[in-house]
Formats: C-alpha cells, structure tokens, sequence
C-alpha cells in the first residue's frame, strides 16, 4: 500500500481516493457472495417446506384443518348426490326440471339442495332452541322449535321457486324479441340453425339468461341432434308453453314442407298480439287491486282530515 502511495504525485486527493477504492472494493465483493449465499439457502428451505408441505397434505396425516373438512364436505355431497341420482320417480324428476329452469345445472345439484334443507331446518331448530328461554314463556319453547325446523327444511325451496319465477319472468319478455329476430334472420336467407346462432349472439346484453339457453341448444344441434328435438330441449329448460309451442311450430313445418319463414312471421304476430294482451289485462286489473290499499290507507286519513275539524269545533262548543 505505502508503494502505491509512493508511486502517486503528492495530490492528496488522489491519495484518498485510491485508499477508498481498495478498501471498498473487497468490502463490496464479500457482501455480495454473502447475500447471493443466503439468497440460495432460502430459496432452497421455501422449496423444501413446500415439498413437505405437499407431501403431508397428501398422506393426509397432518393436512390442515380446512384441508380435512373440505374433503369431509366433499365426500358427503358426493354420497348424497349418488343416493339421489339413483331415484327416478316422479318427485325427483320434477325437482330436477325445476333446477334446470332455475339455471342450475351441475349434477351435484340435488345433493346440494338436500343437504342445505337438512343443515338450515338443524341449524335454525337449534337456533330457535338456544333462543326460546328469552321469550320468558316455557311453553312456547317447542312450538318455536318446530316453526323454524319447518321454515329452514321449507326455505331452499321458496328460494328455487323465486329463481324460477325471475328467470320465467325474463323469458317470457325476451321471446317476443327472439321471435321478431328470428323473422329477420330468416328474411335475410339464413337457414334455422344459423339464424338461431344469430339471435343467441344478439340477445346476450339484454336477455342473457334466454341467450345461454339458445347456446345450448345450438350446442345440442352441433353435437347431432335435430332441430325438434333441440328445441323440445329449449322449451323444457325454460318452461314456457309459448316456447313447446314454437318447437312444435317448426316441427310441424318441417314435416308437412311448407315454409318456416311464413310460418316464423304468422307465429311472431301473435307473440306481439299476446304480449299486448298480457299488458292490457294488467292494466284493467290495476282499479281492482288499488281498491283495498285505497280502503285501508287513503280513505280513512281522508275522513279524520275532513271530519275532525267539524268534531273539535262541536266539543269545543263553537255552533
């Protein structure tokens, strides 16, 4: 070192500089390899606990608690779904129609629909138990544990009901459209399949459950089904009459050789007459229904408003 210094000019500057050099240098190379070194080894112990981690998980003798319960859930829906799917008879049938309209078609789906009547009728029967004793009334205890058994077990099936009823409600205002649409397509050349491949497109933003149903059933006629029995498919997922009506519509033109697009127009007209009438007869029904709330809430509030200034006036002596 004193060589080095020796060697320089007598610029003290320089001199320091080089002392910092060589002493930062060496200082900065070891950092360097010391980090890279544990950098390695940490990258190597997160490896191996991830190792480990799998391997426990799939010995599962120390999985984690969440792990065991959600293959505990699974195995039990997947028992319950197999006891069930091999009942076929009238009631099972039907409660599979009704998730079909309510847009659930996982196959689990019946398993789930037990299994979450069970759990809420338990779940609510103990939670009517555990609050019973606060009402003061001993006698009242089992009753209330009864009702609320009896609405949990009764509630999934309210609850697939209204989904039926809201999807039900969004298919009959869309096929009005569906049809009209239709009749375009088929003016414009296009064959059944096409066409209906078109207004599945069309209709997405505005009715998309109707749109994921027509796509099913484009599906269907691309996997090798015919048109009726495609359509047949399509107005049993959306429970409509107009829709087994269509089906049979282009059924019966397809057998009989007359043409769809005469046949598409005449029946859309009526899907537009109908849904004019379906609208009026709301409207005449209106006067009706505003009768009781007009009779309860309006008329009353009518009579104390008109009547109680002549009553005060009279008990206050004033005539």
């Amino acid at each position: 070192m004193q060589t080095l210094l020796d060697m320089l000019p007598d610029d003290s500057g320089i001199a320091n500089l080089v002392v910092m050099a060589s002493v930062f240098i060496p200082v900065a190379l070891i950092a360097f390899f010391v980090m890279r070194a544990m950098r390695v080894r940490g990258t190597v112990k997160r490896r191996a606990a991830g190792i480990k981690n799998e391997e426990l998980t799939s010995e599962g003798g120390g999985g984690s608690l969440r792990s065991s319960g959600m293959k505990a859930a699974q195995r039990l829906i997947e028992r319950t779904t197999k006891h069930y799917s091999s009942m076929d008879n009238k009631s099972m049938k039907l409660l599979r129609q009704r998730l079909v309209q309510a847009g659930i078609f996982d196959a689990r789906a019946v398993g789930f629909f037990f299994l979450t009547r069970g759990i809420l009728a338990v779940a609510l029967g103990a939670l009517a138990f555990m609050l019973a004793p606060l009402t003061g009334k001993s006698g009242l205890q089992w009753p209330l544990v009864g009702i609320a058994g009896l609405l949990g077990y009764l509630l999934p099936s309210l609850v697939l009901d209204r989904m039926v009823a809201t999807r039900r409600q969004e298919y009959r205002s869309g096929f009005p459209d569906m049809m009209d649409l239709l009749v375009v397509c088929a003016d414009a050349g296009l064959g059944m399949s096409a066409a209906f491949e078109r207004v599945g497109r069309e209709l997405g933003v505005s009715y998309p459950n109707l749109s994921a149903n027509i796509h099913m059933a484009n599906l269907e006629i691309r996997a090798g089904r015919t048109m009726s029995e495609a359509l047949d498919h399509f107005g049993d997922r959306l429970g409509l009459a107009e829709v087994r009506s269509f089906a049979t519509l282009i059924q019966q033109s397809d057998e009989l050789g007359s043409s769809i697009t005469d046949a598409l127009r005449v029946y859309s007209e009526d899907m537009r007459h109908r849904r004019l009438s379906t609208a009026e007869e709301k409207a005449y029904a209106l006067p009706s229904k505003l009768a009781i709330p007009l009779m309860v809430c309006v008329f009353p509030v009518l009579f104390v408003v008109i009547l109680l200034p002549v009553f005060v006036r009279i008990k206050m002596g004033a005539y």
